[in-house]
């Protein structure tokens, strides 16, 4: 419930215009000076953790709402162009990385086959975003594996480096 308040206040804060917006929190102030017009992907993100929050059972329809909620975020740091292949890549992410947090095994094989169903664009992440193919890279390395976290392992930093030289 209190986890819902809070998600409640951060969706009623991002649709306020930055000058109506309460003072004094330090993300919300970094979001208006930094994010101002591209708070729909921020508020995306929101309904997202929403879904986690309130699913009573995690199918696979609440996995994929939750991916593409929590990853909405990757879109938001692109232009149009990019924003398709930076959405696909979050969605992996956001997967991949609850996938490794929950405890209940069936949760976990649904948030698995959610993040590996995720089809990826064509074309590579932009150089100055290449640490969202680097993320990408150990979700899809931590999906493949059945879930595990994303940096396990002695070849977590090798595909690492992989993505951040080839932006793959």
């Amino acid at each position: 419930m209190l986890g819902q308040m809070r998600l409640a206040w951060w969706r009623e804060a991002l649709g306020k215009p930055v000058a109506e917006r309460p003072r004094g929190d330090a993300v919300l102030d970094g979001i208006g000076q930094h994010w101002q017009g591209r708070e729909a992907f921020l508020a995306q993100m929101v309904d997202g953790w929403e879904v986690l929050v309130t699913a009573e059972n995690l199918g696979p329809a609440e996995a994929e709402s939750f991916g593409a909620g929590r990853g909405a975020f990757f879109a938001g740091l692109a232009d149009e162009a990019t924003a398709g292949r930076l959405s696909a890549a979050g969605r992996r992410w956001a997967l991949a990385d609850a996938a490794a947090g929950v405890s209940d095994p069936e949760e976990c094989a649904t948030l698995v086959a959610a993040g590996l169903a995720v089809a990826s664009p064509a074309g590579r992440i932009p150089r100055a975003l290449r640490g969202l193919a680097v993320l990408e890279a150990l979700a899809l390395r931590g999906l493949s594996r059945g879930g595990r976290p994303l940096m396990e392992g002695r070849g977590a930093s090798l595909a690492a480096l992989r993505a951040a030289i080839f932006r793959a």
